[in-house]
Parts: structure tokens; C-alpha cells; sequence
């Protein structure tokens, strides 16, 4: 069997980002992705609104503005390299009630901590001639945001890999790590596969927590499945959206809330909600998995984050169920959209990060 000096878990834009940079940094060194399905992408990587953010929401100092500022640099030099198409098209977060201005001011006053030149706050008016069709009180411009399909990136990722020495094999599912009595590690898979590697990297996405347990079954995250579910405008209503509006987050709910999104193929998406899913890969709302539903309602960090959330979380799966309630949810936005300017598109699945307390170590916003 042939040994590997690192073996990563997971065709994801994490995965292939590590296996790639391994081989950057150690020309020569064997490299092996071993991903579940078929292909690159096909999870959180590829079921994602596709913008390329610019970290204004992180708080000053913490890990994730500082990851956050120099991702965002290092995938642009990267898409400029490899010609990955991308927009920075900027994006507007709008106050569009006075009640909501001064959660406005603190968003952009953390901006201006975090170091982010050209940001502006505007008027309503000048928010209107960015976004005609937008109710704002105020907004704030946003220049550095971007649109990008994240799935082209990771297959731009996957050549470089391949051309670089590494390897990748799919449709193998990892099953068990085990220790052998050296240094090496032996991952077996669903499908018969055996691999044996020096050092193994766990990028396995809304698995995660499970690999992680196979090696160390102290390890005390969970990860946490939402669901966001989009709605696309019709053709001939997409002049109602240039680029990107947001809203100013609900500060009592740990995600950003509906929101508009040029797509970078064509097309505007209007959402996500955010709904707990039925299943960890729950892309619909009739796709449910017993066994995984009922870890997550049992683990205590989730029974005490719905405990907080609860009123949120119920709004939240009302919308998923209900046009006339999501529709209502964008109108706060573009109060002209009608339940017959959308219509149902496709969704992802946000990871969220639980401990046993109630935290959440790692939140998508």
C-alpha cells in the first residue's frame, strides 16, 4: 500500500485550498483528497450565494477579520492568476427603517476598526441611485464585495493539484482511521479502499465532527445543519436588483437574514433563510434522516441555542413552508416585490459549529 505524506478528507474549497498549498510549500510531497462524491464541490463549497465577502460584520482583531482580509486578498490574486471569472461589483447594507440606523452606524464604525477603505455611508437617495427600487433610511457602501461561483474555484484548485504530483480519488466514503503501530495512519473507506498516510487533514465539511471523532472520541463539537433556501426573481423582474443589497443584521439572531445577490452566471437569488435541517445534507425540506435528526435534537448545545433562538427559529421554518412570508421578509428591502416576481430556487446547508455549552464556535454569517 502506498503511503502518503498527508491524506486530506474532503473535495471541498477547504480541502483542495490545503492540499494545494501543501504542495506549494513542499514541492515533491505526496498529497492524496479523498472526497465522498463524485466530483469537487458538491456540498457546502458549491450550494453557497457566491460572494466573496469582505469581512465589514468581524469584530476588530479577531481571528476571523484577520482570516477573513487576507482570504479575500489571497483568492482574488488567485482568480487574477487563473482566470477565475469574478465580479467586485460592491454591495449596499441598508437601514431601511430609522429604528435600524444606529445597528447601521455600529457596522460601518467596525469597518472603519477593521481597516476597510472606500467604505461610505450614504442617504437613502444615494442608496437609490446604486439600487433604484431599495428602501433605505441610510446604507452603507460596501466597494470590496464581490460575486464568484466557488465551485470553478475548486476545480481550478483540483488541476493545479494534479498537475503539481497530487491525487484525488472519489466515491470513496472514509469509514475508519486507524492508527497502525508507526507513525502511519491507515483511512478505510465505504467502498473497499484503503489508504495509508503520515499525517491526516479533516476537512470534511457538515461531516466534520464525525471524522474528527474516529480519531478522538473526547472531541466535544457537533456540527449543526440550517438550511438556506433561496428564491430567483423571474427574468423579467430581475431589473428590480443591480448587484447586492443586505440588510442590517437581526442582532438576535446569528445569521445575516434575507438578502439580495446578482448571481456571477446571470440571474438574482433572494434569500436564505436559515432553517435547521432534517438531515446534515437536508437540501429539502422532505429529506429527513431519523438517526441524524435525532443526534442533533439530543446534543445539549443545540437544545440550548433553540432555547435562545426559538422565536427567530420559528419565523424562520414558517418562511420555508410559506411564499407569502418569505416574500414578505424581501419587501422590507424592495417593498415592489410581488409573490409573483420569484419563485422557488435552489439551497445549501450551513455548517454551524456547537460545543457542549451554549456557543457556537464557528457561525456563518
Amino acid at each position: 500500500m502506498k503511503t502518503h505524506d498527508a491524506i486530506v478528507i474532503g473535495a471541498g474549497i477547504v480541502g483542495l485550498s490545503t492540499a494545494w498549498n501543501l504542495l506549494k510549500a513542499r514541492p515533491g510531497m505526496r498529497v492524496l483528497v479523498v472526497e465522498k462524491e463524485d466530483g469537487p464541490a458538491r456540498h457546502q463549497s458549491g450550494h453557497n450565494s457566491g460572494v466573496i465577502h469582505s469581512g465589514i460584520y468581524y469584530k476588530p482583531g479577531s481571528q476571523k477579520a484577520k482570516n477573513c482580509f487576507r482570504g479575500y486578498q489571497k483568492l482574488i490574486e488567485f482568480c487574477r492568476a487563473n482566470g477565475v471569472a469574478f465580479d467586485l461589483c460592491g454591495k449596499i447594507i441598508v437601514a431601511a427603517t430609522p429604528d435600524e440606523v444606529p445597528r447601521l452606524d455600529k457596522i460601518f464604525a467596525n469597518g472603519q476598526a477593521n481597516g476597510m477603505g472606500g467604505i461610505r455611508k450614504i442617504s437613502g437617495a444615494e442608496a437609490r441611485e446604486i439600487e433604484p427600487h431599495v428602501r433605505a433610511e441610510s446604507a452603507i457602501w460596501v466597494p470590496q464585495t464581490g460575486i464568484i461561483d466557488y465551485a470553478d474555484v475548486c476545480q481550478k484548485y483540483l488541476e493545479h493539484i494534479q498537475n503539481m504530483g497530487g491525487e484525488a480519488v472519489f466515491g470513496q466514503k472514509v469509514a475508519a482511521i486507524e492508527q497502525t503501530r508507526g507513525n502511519e495512519k491507515i483511512v478505510r473507506t465505504t467502498g473497499g479502499g484503503e489508504f495509508s498516510g503520515k499525517v491526516i487533514v479533516n476537512c470534511a465539511g457538515l461531516y466534520a465532527d464525525k471524522i474528527a471523532l474516529m480519531t478522538d472520541p473526547s472531541v466535544a463539537v457537533r456540527m449543526l445543519p440550517f438550511r438556506g433556501e433561496f428564491y430567483e426573481l423571474k427574468k423579467e423582474r430581475e431589473h428590480l436588483v443591480r448587484n447586492l443589497i443586505y440588510p442590517v443584521p437581526n442582532p438576535n439572531f446569528p445569521f445575516l437574514g434575507v438578502h439580495f445577490t446578482r448571481m456571477i452566471h446571470g440571474g438574482i437569488e433572494a434569500g436564505p433563510n436559515a432553517v435547521l435541517a432534517f438531515r446534515r445534507e437536508g437540501y429539502s425540506r422532505w429529506q429527513l434522516h431519523a438517526g441524524e435528526l435525532a443526534e442533533t435534537l439530543a446534543f445539549v448545545g443545540f437544545r440550548k441555542i433553540a432555547r435562545r433562538f426559538w422565536r427567530e427559529g420559528w419565523a424562520e421554518m414558517k418562511r420555508s413552508f410559506s411564499k407569502a412570508l418569505f416574500v414578505k421578509a424581501l419587501q422590507h428591502l424592495i417593498p415592489e416585490i410581488q409573490p409573483d416576481d420569484v419563485e422557488r430556487g435552489r439551497s445549501g446547508v450551513r455548517a454551524m459549529a456547537g460545543d457542549r455549552p451554549e456557543r457556537m464556535v464557528s457561525q456563518p454569517m
